[in-house]
């Protein structure tokens, strides 16, 4: 039986990895000159099941106006566009901004983060897979009296979900990441999830490629999908540069750009990008760099240790599919930076990225059938792709070989959104 992925991030990559090892036939397209380099390239670097919450949670609409208020260093921008799919996402995403619907959709989310890591250890121990992984778990950290006030509903959340965690005063922030011993002053505190690791989601996708190319999956990287071909009940091919390919079944893996073909044939997903931007700063003193990964809870940045380097990444622009650098978002970047670890890299010479995490309004991905019996989606990740890749990968191989998945399916394919 044959598949073909379109996309190979980290989702799509992971996906045709668990379809080989299954015994599939797999073919994966790309636009791009190799696996990993689109929005799976420079994000934050975070493997974070305890931190898989909705961006829709109750207080965020306040939220967003005082930040879209902000003049400097702000997490939210928004800037309006002519399209409606823009204002109908922000529309869902605040009808998700209520106590039960966070409860539910957080609930989905962690499923698949937890499932994740699991199946990511599994990889690690399976195929000596690596990607400067760390296993150190993540610091959440916390500026004002009001902040550490707050994080006690997030702290009900973990203990729900059994996720291990500990509340750090500022000794103890010290002791997990030591070099913030010169700027901890500027803290009230942290919560630290120890079971969250660290990784170069790049490295994690290019290297798994390899280890799928020698199961028998060819890539064809620099082409472009142009449409998808249905007839009746089913996919009968999908159009790359003028050529039509075939096979038995076709999963979407198109990241923020999958929405644009899958209207054409009908499906319409609530998929939208939300713009982020990251540094990649290479280390000058080992000792005065992250151990892990930091969030700074005030300014919605994320500081990840690499071998030789430190990932940054971080804020959120809803503004379609721009692609452009804003030297202002660096500027933020390398301000939070310098304010919590001025010694550990060399930030002038950092490189600067940005790059479009394909969100749902809902937090959610989209995993499963859709509409076409041999058509799935493995879609809609958000923040959250790297995290979540390795799982959903081998959740949607389950479906697409007609077994029964190892974590729940309930709430995760597109027929929540059905009114």
């Amino acid at each position: 039986m044959q598949v073909l992925v379109l996309g190979s991030g980290a989702v799509g990559t992971s996906l045709a990895y668990y379809l080989a090892k299954k015994g599939f036939k797999v073919t994966v397209v790309d636009r791009q000159d190799g696996a990993g380099l689109e929005t799976s390239y420079g994000n934050a670097g975070q493997i974070s099941p305890g931190y898989s919450s909705p961006w829709a949670a109750p207080g965020i609409p306040m939220k967003a106006m005082k930040w879209i208020m902000q003049k400097k260093h702000a997490p939210l921008a928004i800037r309006p566009t002519s399209s409606m799919k823009q204002y109908q996402w922000m529309w869902d995403l605040l009808l998700n901004c209520n106590e039960k619907s966070y409860a539910r959709n957080k609930a989905r989310m962690v499923r698949i983060a937890e499932y994740s890591r699991d199946c990511l250890k599994d990889l690690r121990s399976e195929i000596d897979l690596h990607y400067e992984e760390r296993t150190l778990g993540t610091t959440q950290l916390l500026r004002t009296a009001k902040q550490m006030e707050a994080i006690k509903s997030d702290i009900a959340v973990l203990e729900e979900f059994n996720v291990p965690y500990e509340v750090l005063d500022q000794e103890g922030i010290i002791a997990a990441e030591p070099a913030l011993a010169k700027t901890a002053h500027k803290l009230a505190g942290g919560l630290r999830l120890p079971n969250d690791e660290t990784g170069d989601c790049y490295l994690y996708t290019s290297r798994l490629a390899e280890k799928a190319k020698a199961l028998g999956v060819e890539f064809k990287f620099g082409c472009t999908v142009e449409s998808i071909e249905v007839q009746d009940n089913k996919v009968i091919g999908v159009w790359v540069d003028g050529e039509r390919l075939v096979a038995d079944s076709y999963a979407v893996c198109l990241g923020s750009y999958g929405a644009e073909k899958l209207a054409p044939i009908g499906i319409n997903i609530p998929v939208y990008p939300l713009k982020g931007y990251s540094l990649t700063i290479p280390i000058t003193n080992p000792e005065m760099a992250p151990k892990s990964t930091i969030l700074d809870e005030t300014y919605k940045i994320a500081i990840t240790r690499f071998d030789d380097r430190i990932r940054v990444g971080g804020m959120a622009e809803v503004m379609g599919y721009d692609l452009s650098l804003d030297p202002r978002r660096r500027e933020t970047l390398e301000f939070v930076t310098s304010d919590l670890y001025p010694d550990g890299g060399d930030i002038p010479k950092a490189e600067f990225w940005t790059g479009l995490r394909p969100a749902t309004p809902d937090g959610t991905p989209i995993l499963g059938r859709a509409k076409y019996d041999n058509l799935f989606l493995n879609i809609g990740h958000g923040t959250l792709g790297w995290t979540m890749a390795a799982g959903s990968g081998r959740y949607v191989s389950d479906l697409i070989a007609g077994v029964t998945p190892e974590i729940s399916t309930e709430g995760l394919d597109i027929t929540r959104y059905k009114k």
